[in-house]
């Protein structure tokens, strides 16, 4: 049998939809075989193929009374089974009976589970449309489509009981019409609704001018907001050209989903493509609809940027005071006053400490309360615009950047140490005031922050000491080093013991740390490194049943015994020599010669000797082992194929 069910709304926003069909998906597939999600911005559809009929039956032990249990116990146990004592078996201690549970039909089960699937979809924010009693969805719903088979199961939610009858597109569509699972899409297309994301996406693309500005974020949110996307060219006054791309290009997509359109030299076009949610503009009324509302939107950033530069930046610091950062850690003004501080302490140039003073006053701008992502950015602008150093002006137009992974870092050296002073006060702060994430809660956006310093240290090569500035606070010091786990292990693809041996052995410069991390990978591969790491790991834990710091102790050489203790003395401190002035490529491989030589000392050599002097002596030589060679990684933390021997 086929399994249908659509869920049919109002509009979902688009960038909900894929994390609803990724829940969807995974809970129905634990309930059914061959599972297949798909959405519009008006329906949510999960389809299934070679459905049983029933689920499987299936076995289970019902554990009774102990078998020392009196024989009444044992007799009741075997009653409420409906089973003779002597059916009874023993298991683990028990009396026990191998239940047998027949399989529910597959109809029943989907009607009982459904509704409740579907409403736990965890959309960030949901809403009543009956009462406050009634069920929570992100949209209301409209209309259910639930099919096994021919036959509808029947369930509802909030009062919308579930049929066979879908619903088209708005305009192109019947309201209600019959569906079966196999002539579905066939039927939803004939009412103006494509069904497939990618088949959507590929109309848009084929669509699309040859010299669009690409923008897969803006993509894919159309290819989420239309049931059938098609594109039409618009043209804007080329005079709005005297305006910065910057400005233009916010406008169109962010307010107005449009994409730009670039002239064969790259240069910004006076074009624009929009996506409209219909078939055709015969008579062009979208066409001219969407340039009426962009020439409005344009006049509007002209008047904003004409407006704007009538103050300087340097006019507007002052007003930084009357606009409010976090209650707690003061105004805009108080903390540019702070970054200003942690710039010059970081090694900023005067470039860079100009640009912190300025770089938080285009929040008072008309533009910017415009469009607030424009913040920094146009910044920028003005400053470039207002005669201001070009390395004053980049710094402020680059310091909100990455604002993902994927974003690029600040270009110069003065918008790096502005981006990390800014991102550092902020986490400071706020974890000083206790404003800690917890959970998906991180209304200040610190743990982009945080990730954000990690990117732009270890990318742009700043022997900046991290740790130094955070080392005050434990629980900002271990947030700031998870968000350097999650960079060298999800971005750049460390494995995860190599990133927690390495950081193991000290975090504090994270370009030292990404060096020591390629050293380690590259020689891992080495037949002897491995082995070399179980037998520090062997170290560390003799140490540490020994309960051995080693504080003050130093090796004495006549104490050691000839043959493989003595040699591996020497060859460590030949090792200690020739490693002093290596890479650490070149330093890992040295040590990893060591490793016949800690073997030889293992199987030859007992540690734990009645003689006192003797035994500390041999602690005394591991622990030097461990400690010289730690400071590039804690080996005992990279994990190894072979089997660890037990002192």
């Amino acid at each position: 049998m086929n399994f249908l069910l659509e869920i049919g709304t109002e509009e979902i926003p688009d960038w909900m939809i894929p994390g609803a069909l990724e829940y969807l998906g995974g809970r129905f597939s634990e309930l059914l075989p061959n599972v297949r999600t798909d959405a519009t911005c008006r329906r949510l559809t999960v389809r299934a193929t070679e459905v049983p009929e029933k689920e499987p039956d299936r076995e289970e032990w019902v554990l009774g009374p102990s078998a020392s249990a009196p024989p009444q116990a044992i007799a009741g146990f075997a009653k409420k089974q409906g089973v003779a004592v002597e059916q009874l078996v023993q298991r683990d201690g028990k009396f026990a009976f191998l239940k047998q549970i027949p399989g529910r039909e597959t109809r029943a089960v989907l009607a009982e589970s459904i509704a409740g699937l579907v409403l736990k979809i965890p959309f960030p924010k949901t809403m009543y449309w009956t009462a406050k009693s009634g069920p929570r969805f992100i949209r209301p719903i409209r209309w259910i489509v639930a099919l096994l088979g021919d036959e509808v199961i029947p369930f509802e939610i909030a009062g919308v009981q579930s049929t066979n009858q879908s619903a088209g597109h708005r305009r192109m569509g019947r309201p209600r019409f019959p569906v079966t699972f196999e002539n579905y899409e066939q039927a939803l297309r004939e009412n103006g609704v494509i069904l497939s994301a990618d088949e959507r996406r590929a109309k848009i693309q084929a669509e699309m001018p040859v010299r669009i500005k690409p923008d897969p974020k803006l993509l894919e949110t159309l290819v989420y907001l239309t049931e059938y996307p098609a594109v039409v060219v618009g043209d804007f006054d080329p005079e709005f050209l005297a305006l910065p791309e910057e400005i233009l290009t916010t406008v169109m997509r962010a307010h107005q989903k449009y994409f730009s359109v670039e002239t064969e030299h790259g240069k910004l076009a006076p074009q624009f493509v929009a996506v409209m949610n219909i078939a055709a503009d015969p008579d062009g009324l979208v066409k001219h609809g969407n340039e009426r509302v962009l020439r409005a939107r344009f006049n509007d950033a002209k008047f904003f940027w004409e407006t704007d530069q009538r103050r300087t930046l340097e006019d507007r610091v002052e007003d930084l005071k009357s606009v409010t950062f976090q209650a707690k850690l003061g105004s805009y003004h108080d903390k540019t006053q702070r970054v200003q501080g942690l710039v010059a302490i970081l090694g900023g140039s005067e470039h860079a400490i100009r640009a912190a003073r300025l770089c938080k006053t285009d929040l008072t701008t008309e533009l910017v309360k415009e469009f607030t992502e424009l913040q920094g950015v146009v910044g920028g602008l003005y400053a470039r615009a207002q005669g201001e150093h070009e390395d004053v002006a980049s710094a402020i137009y680059d310091h909100y950047k990455p604002v993902s992974m994927e974003d690029s870092i600040p270009r110069t050296a003065s918008g790096q140490f502005l981006a990390i002073a800014d991102k550092l006060d902020t986490l400071i702060g706020c974890f000083r005031i206790g404003l800690i994430p917890s959970g998906s809660k991180d209304p200040f956006a610190l743990r982009r922050a945080a990730q954000g310093i990690v990117k732009i240290i270890v990318e742009s090569g700043r022997r900046i000491l991290l740790r130094t500035f955070v080392a005050k606070d434990p629980k900002l010091e271990e947030f700031l080093l998870d968000r350097v786990r999650y960079y060298f292990r999800d971005i750049r693809g460390f494995a995860y013991d190599e990133v927690n041996a390495v950081i193991a052995a000290r975090w504090d410069d994270l370009v030292d740390v990404q060096k020591r991390l390629q050293a380690i990978q590259a020689v891992r591969p080495t037949a002897d490194f491995e082995p070399l790491a179980a037998s520090f790991k062997r170290i560390a834990n003799i140490l540490k049943q020994a309960d051995y710091t080693g504080t003050g102790r130093q090796i004495e050489p006549d104490l050691l015994e000839a043959g493989p203790e003595r040699d591996l003395y020497d060859a460590f401190k030949q090792v200690r020599r020739t490693i002093a002035s290596l890479e650490y490529q070149p330093a890992l491989e040295a040590i990893a010669t060591l490793r016949p030589a800690v073997d030889r000392f293992f199987d030859k050599v007992m540690v734990n000797v009645p003689d006192l002097r003797v035994r500390d002596n041999r602690l005394a030589l591991l622990h030097s082992l461990l400690t010289e060679f730690s400071t590039i990684a804690d080996f005992s933390e990279i994990v190894t194929n072979s089997q660890e021997t037990k002192v």
